[in-house]
């Protein structure tokens, strides 16, 4: 006997037990989601920075190789968490290299899809479920590219009779929103207390919790994190839960496990997360300010002295990643670094 689809199965446990958090949701969909498929590029669902052009990875790792070269060069390790194909690691170590800086490599993984395209890209990678398994013999180097909009989120709505968490129900597998019965007035920030009925708040428990447990590592260790999403710095009321699907927004209650559900990133929680261990906070700063920063400009020029026939597309590339109304003011840089760590570049 087949094991049933997702869908079947979540409306089957929300038949037996009633109503589910909405993380619990998006949790179950991703987990399904990312496991069965690449979702990347023009044949997936969307396209990120690293698959528009090598200059993304490239300017990380020299931000990496410069932090650490200034730190006194320690034994490091290079983390990324979710690194997608292995593109953004492929063309940061190679950069790396070049300032003489090449760490062991650590993928934080668990599609055996997305495993094997990574593999392709660099070989000698070591991969991991979650950070437990990293070794603690030096300082991480970690870089998280749209990794956090993809944890599972709970939404706290404003009704007449208080805040109350947002629930997943279901018809048959006809999936929706529903207003649970708990009271979560205790939990909500002073300032948004009052808002207006109707109004949801955004909380993310599994990335504060990803980031108090990687902002201990650092502190103990030593080394940095580069962290670049979509998002916001709250706190701050309104729905970011969305889903994807062949570069199109989608229903997020429909097909769960068949396309990308994320939602925008609270920076200002992370910060504060990261902090609570004793972090240096850094931004967040605009992605297309940090580029030109960090010198997207001459690298772009450099690319086409060496390639003239590319003069377009690297400069289409250069645009999308920094232009403000493509990638380079939606999507948000925050750096972390561990105490006694020199300041890093692109968030004067």
């Amino acid at each position: 006997m087949s094991e049933p689809h997702l869908p079947e199965r979540l409306a089957r446990a929300i038949t037996l037990a009633g109503p589910i958090p909405l993380s619990q949701y998006m949790g179950a969909a991703n987990a399904h989601y990312y496991a069965t498929r690449d979702p990347l590029g023009e044949r997936g669902d969307f396209t990120t920075a690293p698959e528009v052009s090598q200059m993304f990875g490239e300017l990380i790792g020299l931000w990496l190789a410069d932090l650490w070269d200034r730190a006194g060069r320690p034994p490091a390790r290079y983390v990324e968490l979710g690194p997608g194909r292995g593109t953004l690691a492929q063309d940061a170590l190679r950069a790396m290299a070049k300032a003489g800086l090449a760490p062991p490599v650590h993928f934080i993984e668990t599609s055996p899809t997305l495993r094997a395209a990574q593999a392709e890209r660099v070989p000698d990678a070591e991969w991991h479920v979650d950070l437990v398994g990293v070794p603690d013999d030096g300082a991480l180097l970690v870089v998280a590219n749209e990794f956090f909009d993809a944890l599972p989120i709970r939404q706290l709505v404003k009704t007449a009779e208080g805040w109350r968490e947002r629930l997943v129900a279901c018809q048959d597998t006809l999936f929706l929103p529903v207003v649970g019965d708990r009271s979560f007035d205790s939990i909500i920030p002073p300032e948004l207390r009052d808002a207006p009925y109707g109004s949801i708040l955004e909380t993310s428990p599994a990335s504060v919790a990803l980031m108090r447990q990687l902002a201990k590592r650092l502190t103990a260790q030593g080394g940095a994190v580069l962290i670049a999403d979509y998002g916001y710095s709250g706190p701050a009321v309104g729905d970011t839960f969305q889903a994807v699907r062949g570069h199109r927004f989608a229903n997020p209650f429909e097909d769960p496990g068949e396309q990308d559900l994320t939602a925008h990133v609270d920076f200002a929680t992370l910060a504060e997360a990261a902090r609570a261990e004793e972090l240096i906070a850094h931004g967040p700063v605009e992605q297309g300010l940090f580029l030109e920063a960090l010198g997207i400009g001459p690298r772009a020029e450099a690319l086409v002295r060496s390639a003239p026939a590319r003069a377009e597309e690297v400069a289409e590339a250069r645009s999308r990643l920094t232009g403000a109304e493509q990638m380079g003011s939606l999507f948000k840089m925050l750096g972390l670094t561990a105490p006694g760590w020199p300041e890093p570049a692109g968030f004067a």
